[in-house]
């Protein structure tokens, strides 16, 4: 997949664990780790903005596009 979820990483310079982020974002740790493996489909603006928000960070600071040779957009 094209897009990178670099929550761990943030996590890591906020000094904060999972189980403390789901807590202030209000959401399950189970989907918080969901998201930090890039195992979800999607994410609702209102819970990225709430994670933003709790971890004092942009959403380009969680979500990295890396494009990849299998990424190339289809011919017409």
């Amino acid at each position: 997949m094209p897009i990178v979820v670099n929550l761990d990483v943030m996590l890591a310079r906020r000094k904060m664990r999972s189980r403390e982020l789901a807590e202030r974002v209000g959401i399950s740790e189970v989907n918080i780790s969901l998201l930090k493996s890039g195992k979800v489909r999607g994410v609702r603006f209102d819970t990225l903005a709430a994670i933003c928000a709790v971890l004092e960070c942009q959403p380009g600071d969680l979500l990295v596009y890396q494009a990849g040779d299998d990424d190339a957009p289809a011919p017409d």
